[in-house]
This record gives C-alpha cells, structure tokens and sequence, in this order.
C-alpha cells in the first residue's frame, strides 16, 4: 500500500453508506419527540406515540383486510422547503407501505388529508420496494432496488392504441443486489434511512447500505425543490413510525462551494487500491490536511502532496491532482457532511466512473472523516 501513501490519497473521501457518513455536525431536528409542531396532516391518522411520529389506518368495519383510505394521504412537513440535502430517520412499518416524500409538493387537499406528488424514497412491510426511488403522482419507478439509472426526457409510446409519455429510465449500473439490500433490512423493527439530493444527482440508503443511486437528466420533470412528507398508503390496515427526523443542507455542488467544503484536516476510514485494503495501522497513521488548492499528506515520518483542482459540470463531480512529482492522477469524489469519498484513477488508468476498486483496475478509492 506504499503507492497509495506516496500518491497522496487523503483527498479520497465520500459516502459510502451511512455507516460512514460521520458525526452529527450541521444536522437540525425536525421533530421535537412530543408532538406534530411543524408538521400537518389529518389528525386522526397521525400522532406522537412512545416518542415517534405514528401514522396508523384502521380497518374498514365492512371489510376487515381493507382499511377505510381511499387514497395515499401524508404528513407535511411545514418549516420550510428543501433543496440540497442529506435526510437521516429511523422508521418501523407494520403492513403496508410507505416513503419519505422530498422536494415534492401539495397537489389538493383530499378527503383523508393532504395529497402530494414528487419523489418518494419508498419502504414497505414486504420484500421488494423498500430503497426504490418512485416518483408519486408522476413518473412511477425512477430506480428500482439495486440499481444505477440515469433519467432521461420522456418518450412517446402507444398504450391501448393511442400515444403516451412514459419516463426513460436507463439503467447504468449497480449499487448491489437487491437480495442482499432485503436482507439487511429487519422486519417490523426499526431501520435507518439515508436520502441524499444534490443537483440531480439521488441517492438512497438503508442501514448503511445504498439502494439506488439516480441522475435525473429530464430538465422538465426533474425538481430542484420542494416539500418534505411522510407517508401512509391506502389499502391494508397499517402502522408506520419515524423517529430521529434530522437534515442538513448541502451545497449546491459548484467547485466553488466543494472546495471551501474540503479545507482543514481529514483521516481515513477506508482506503482500498485494486482491490485491496488498506490495514487498520496504516489508515490510522496517515494524516491529510487541504489548504486551498494544495494538499499535504503525512504517515508516520514521510510526507507527501501535491495540487488539486475540482471541476464543474459532471455527475459524479470530477477532481484532478497532480502530485508532487508531476504525475496527473483524475479522479471522481463525493461530499457529505463531514465524510468525504474519491476515486482516483492511477498508472494511467482512466478517469472511473464509479466509486468502486477492484483487482486489475488501477483504481483507488479513499473514504475520509473530517478531524474535528
């Protein structure tokens, strides 16, 4: 793992899943854990119990599997609008299903409570949609669990002889099998959300680990902002509760705004070269600190550095360094808070695409915690 040191790989940092998304700094509470103050939706469906926002259908009295709901209803939240973003909640679901709707709004006022459309980071009691991106009220499924999409302009199509739009969703890669994602899900017992928008760029994950990973490149569907909701659906008597409603707001993602984001001292989480990763002793002695545009690594009694530059106008955001001996190393990286992820390519390798190391590619990715 010498390489790795001497090419200065403390910049590499990202998110990785919420096991690695690092300490609490910049997040606010948006639930007091007593009651709905800055929330709004049917009081006779949601309230406060044991500390957690609870959404609860009852049963149709005619028909005991069906609750009385005659369409999808939702808790808003009324604080403020969101943009750029990482939402944290704990949730538990018992039947049924449900989601976190964001940068969505208030359609009309419906008989069982507020009526919203937008995107929703959706979870069920069953076994196939929990991590999905769907897009109520709108263009349906965005990523199904599991996958890497790119969204493009919608395309005309014939339903039932006449023309339609249905959403072109292109699938680019993967985040990990769906079956693995259900199997680190815990049934009727409470797990952890991640949702994260930037830009256009979405991502979702579930007890660390990510589910789906979306650009949406469709300019006319794809909002920029918009409300935060919870949601209980129509259907079979349900319960659903969230607890640990918490956010912070992201930059824009300009080069400007990354760059102030990465200055001051970092140390690593993860470090892995084609493949193989670093020893827990080496992580633990390399230390890197940014100053501007330049970056100073130290392990142990060798140091090391270089210059970097972050660029506009790509997802996922591109970075280039030069090291001090004047190799050119491109890379991808990521910013969340206070963890950061890269990628870098070296030995000449191409730019990667993807946040990932395996044998043979000359690829490097680092994830990085901000020393506080």
């Amino acid at each position: 793992m010498k390489t790795l040191q001497s090419l200065g790989f403390g910049l590499a940092l990202t998110l990785s899943g919420a096991a690695c998304f690092g300490a609490e700094a910049g997040f606010t509470s948006l639930f007091n854990g007593k009651d709905l103050t800055g929330w709004r939706g049917n009081p006779a469906l949601w309230s406060v119990q044991d500390g957690a926002i609870t959404g609860k259908t009852p049963a149709d009295p005619a028909n005991p599997g069906r609750s009385t709901l005659k369409h999808n209803t939702f808790l808003v939240y009324t604080n403020g609008e969101v943009a750029d973003f990482e939402l944290r909640l704990s949730y538990r679901i018992v039947a049924g299903n449900s989601g976190i709707q964001y940068r969505s709004k208030v359609l009309q006022e419906g008989e069982f409570g507020p009526i919203v459309g937008g995107y929703q980071a959706d979870f069920e009691a069953g076994k196939t949609y929990s991590g999905i991106l769907y897009e109520e009220r709108g263009r349906g499924i965005l990523a199904q669990r599991g996958q890497k999409t790119t969204v493009k302009p919608e395309i005309e199509i014939e339903q039932k002889g006449k023309k339609a739009k249905k959403a072109d969703v292109q699938v680019t890669g993967s985040v990990g099998k769906s079956e693995d994602i259900q199997a680190n899900i815990k049934h009727e017992d409470w797990n952890d959300y991640v949702v994260i928008a930037r830009g256009n760029h979405l991502q979702h994950f579930i007890n660390g680990m990510p589910t789906v990973d979306v650009v949406d490149e469709d300019a006319a569907k794809a909002a920029k902002s918009g409300i935060l909701a919870l949601q209980i659906h129509q259907g079979p008597p349900m319960t659903v509760q969230f607890k640990n409603v918490r956010i912070k707001k992201l930059s824009g993602g300009s080069a400007k705004a990354d760059l102030e984001a990465i200055q001051g001292a970092w140390t690593p989480t993860q470090l892995i070269g084609n493949g193989e990763a670093a020893a827990e002793e080496t992580l633990s002695a390399i230390k890197l600190d940014v100053k501007g545009n330049s970056y100073f690594v130290r392990s142990g009694d060798d140091e090391d550095g270089g210059t970097f530059e972050v660029l506009d106008g790509s997802t996922p955001r591109h970075m280039n360094v030069t090291t001090r001996k004047g190799d050119f190393v491109p890379a991808i990286y990521e910013l969340s808070g206070d963890t950061m992820r890269v990628c870098y390519a070296v030995n000449g390798a191409a730019r990667p695409t993807e946040f990932k190391s395996a044998e043979g590619t000359d690829h490097v990715l680092a994830v990085y915690k901000r020393v506080q």
